[in-house]
């Protein structure tokens, strides 16, 4: 954990950080770093497995992610370099681009990964330009160009990658050298066509949406127009306004994916990115469109910083590891080496805001989770979020992202759960918590894989269907059932409805699961049974979440027989008394919940009476197969 100065209650009354508190975490985290660096400093070889990429690419990595920290750091002190970062860094920048050099970095063109790499080194010099890229030498900063230049041509991922190009070759062009315009000109291109409204882009084809919206899609096109602003202004300009509007509409809902206790909503790919999170939010105060006071924005982005320093992320040496607190290897992608997390290094960006920037002076207040409870549907990404002021929980109902096809075969948590949040996470083993599932004969479960979204009826309602699958290689277009699921929140309390269809009479066991919950807290995870359920139980856990050890799943089971039975549950994750107190009180088999059911045109509605004495209903058309 890195050790930290005392905390400043007057002007951080919620999380005690100031700007002072950041610039101390970010010079610990370089300096824990170096003792991993070789010799001349090109590759910071830290511990861990590699990824798939190799070792080699794994120490540019390393070079590259924390270089963008020390550059943030930097910068945002106009030059001051108390700890020679910039001294350090520029050393294996030049034995790195050197051809000749025994650590020059791997060709771009070989090693396709260095692209993305390449792209956090032109941010560091763009950004340190007078005090790092303007003090070498001609030959010096040919070799970096050379280095650079073998971007040009190099086949990459269709998705946030394009954007990597971009940025090379802003740099180059930023130098006055030749540069492949159609590099920037496509890269730009290409994302208009993954943008859907709300603020939100997909990472590539398909529905895929995570955090990816915010700490690339959104952050390298605003940046680009600042690096461009003296070669293309007008063109800069216009896409300013452009990706100003689209950040500004992202973040009048991002700031409900964080709890009052600092923990990003746990959903998507590369979550060891940890406050690399928040990036988007000092993102929209460099450019000037921020949802939120000042005060609010820095109480959201030091309570990540907080949560995640005081969970144990540093380690004993302050080196961060892959997962989420310490080392959890299975959420770890193929992708991931040991120096992956260091793009947490992007929750930094608020250091280029000067210490007399209102995000800094301002005094914190509370966030928008804390002041009331909230529900907000993001069609865009397919997103429900329920957010309740008494114990800071956020919670999201997933009808829209999938990330399908993945990168690999299998279940994949970050993406095929019905509900995440933002006090637990899911279970990495078959999947049980927030999954409904048709066991078959081994009661090994059906997985959820492509979601198909349908259209709610009622208020604070989404709906989206799936075919289960089963095994790695099953395809969905083989299974011959479906199940429309539909979700409706209102508080604590979520409200799930299930028609299990099949394409042929037959008779199967399913199970639903809750919210997980780690053992040794004050949450509580409870799934009540509302219709097309008979059983209950918990399941207990171990060394499968990365939030905690120990963890307890609730679940239901229940029988389909003939081609449809609907089932339905009351999901409720609190750590309010007074919510559990009234769940103390309903009846176990779920009958105080008063449940009815209409179907009426094609379109089905359950209502319940909810602990709190209000309906809550869950409305939606079925449709047939797609």
């Amino acid at each position: 954990m890195i050790d930290m100065p005392q905390a400043s209650w007057d002007l951080s009354p919620i999380t005690g950080y100031t700007r002072e508190h950041w610039l101390d975490a970010a010079d610990a985290q370089l300096q824990a770093v170096r003792p991993f660096a070789s010799a001349q400093h090109a590759f910071f070889n830290l511990p861990g497995t590699a990824s798939m990429s190799g070792e080699v690419s794994d120490g540019l990595e390393g070079f590259s992610r924390t270089f963008i920290l020390a550059a943030f750091r930097v910068a945002g002190e106009d030059g001051a370099d108390p700890h020679g970062h910039l001294g350090f860094y520029r050393m294996g920048l030049i034995a790195g681009t050197d051809p000749d050099s025994p650590e020059a970095w791997p060709r771009i063109n070989v090693t396709r990964q260095a692209l993305v790499e390449a792209a956090s080194v032109v941010l560091g010099l763009h950004l340190t330009r007078g005090w790092l890229w303007d003090r070498l030498s001609e030959e010096e900063q040919d070799h970096v160009l050379g280095w650079l230049g073998g971007s040009v041509g190099v086949e990459i991922p269709d998705n946030n990658w394009v954007m990597f190009k971009v940025m090379v070759q802003e740099f180059i062009a930023s130098t006055g050298q030749d540069f492949q315009e159609q590099d920037i000109t496509a890269g730009l291109a290409r994302i208009e066509d993954w943008y859907v409204g709300e603020g939100w882009y997909s990472d590539g084809n398909g529905q895929r949406f995570d955090y990816y919206a915010g700490w690339a899609m959104h952050l390298y096109p605003c940046l680009w127009t600042l690096m461009a602003a003296s070669r293309v202004p007008e063109l800069a300009a216009q896409k300013a306004g452009l990706y100003k509007e689209r950040l500004g509409r992202y973040l009048q809902d991002f700031s409900y994916f964080f709890g009052s206790n600092g923990a990003p909503l746990f959903q998507g790919r590369s979550l060891m990115y940890r406050f690399g999170a928040t990036a988007p939010l000092w993102l929209g105060e460099l450019m000037g469109v921020s949802a939120l006071a000042p005060g609010a924005t820095r109480r959201i982005g030091s309570g990540a910083l907080h949560y995640f320093n005081e969970g144990g992320a540093f380690g004993e040496n302050n080196v961060l590891s892959c997962g989420w607190f310490g080392t959890f290897a299975p959420m770890t992608q193929i992708y991931s080496g040991p120096a992956s997390p260091y793009w947490t290094s992007k929750g930094f960006l608020g250091l280029l805001l000067d210490a007399g920037h209102p995000v800094w002076t301002a005094t914190e207040i509370s966030a928008p989770v804390e002041r009331a409870d909230s529900v907000r549907t993001l069609s865009a990404p397919g997103f429900l979020l329920s957010s309740t002021a008494a114990d800071g929980v956020v919670r999201l109902a997933n009808h829209g992202s999938d990330n399908f096809p993945g990168i690999v075969a299998g279940d994949d948590p970050h993406y095929s759960r019905l509900a995440y949040s933002t006090h637990s996470a899911p279970e990495y083993c078959p999947p049980l918590d927030n999954h409904i599932a048709i066991m078959d004969v081994l009661l090994a479960p059906s997985r959820r894989t492509a979601i198909h979204r349908r259209e709610s009826t009622t208020p604070d309602t989404l709906t989206s269907a799936h075919s289960p699958v089963w095994g790695n290689e099953s395809l969905e277009t083989e299974s011959p059932w479906q199940i429309t699921s539909a979700t409706a929140m209102r508080g604590p309390w979520e409200l799930r409805v299930h028609v299990v269809e099949s394409a042929a009479p037959q008779s199967a066991h399913l199970r639903e699961g809750g919210y997980s919950a780690p053992a040794d807290s004050h949450l509580r995870s409870y799934l009540l049974p509302v219709t097309g359920y008979a059983v209950s139980g918990i399941k207990n856990m171990e060394g499968s979440n990365p939030m905690a050890e120990r963890t307890s799943v609730p679940w239901l089971s229940g029988e389909h027989s003939g081609t449809r039975s609907v089932h339905a549950s009351l999901a409720v994750l609190t750590g309010d008394p007074a919510v559990v107190k009234l769940l103390k009180a309903m009846a176990p088999d779920g009958s105080t919940l008063k449940p009815e059911i209409r179907e009426q045109h094609g379109v089905l509605t359950l209502s319940v009476t909810a602990p709190d004495g209000e309906r809550l209903s869950a409305g939606f058309h079925l449709e047939a197969r797609e």
